[in-house]
């Protein structure tokens, strides 16, 4: 008997073409059913995610929700999350530009 190879978040984003998140708050609506393994890694049947995605469902889902976001917005997020290497970035160009121009 030959065992069924399961998918894995990734692998149903790139089959339905949404993204990871997407995926992930389907499963946890029920939309698609996901099945756990070790009680953290979640995992989908190909016939399944094949199932859903023909229903037109997934077309659906998918037009519901924004692709892009404005510059102004990953800029903040940008800076937000990276902040610490910014500075320290600035700080290291700093301390060079004293070093080599200082003597």
């Amino acid at each position: 008997m030959r065992e069924e190879k399961l998918l894995t978040v990734r692998d149903v984003s790139l089959i339905l073409g949404i993204s990871e998140k997407e995926v992930l708050d389907l499963a946890e609506s029920g939309a698609i059913p996901a099945y756990k393994i070790g009680g953290i890694y979640l995992r989908f049947k190909k016939n399944q995610v094949q199932e859903y995605k023909s229903s037109g469902k997934a077309s659906l889902h998918k037009a519901d929700t924004p692709l892009r976001y404005p510059l102004k917005d990953k800029l903040s997020d940008f800076c937000y999350f990276n902040d610490f290497y910014i500075l320290t970035s600035l700080i290291i160009i700093l301390l060079l530009a004293v070093i080599f121009w200082g003597y």
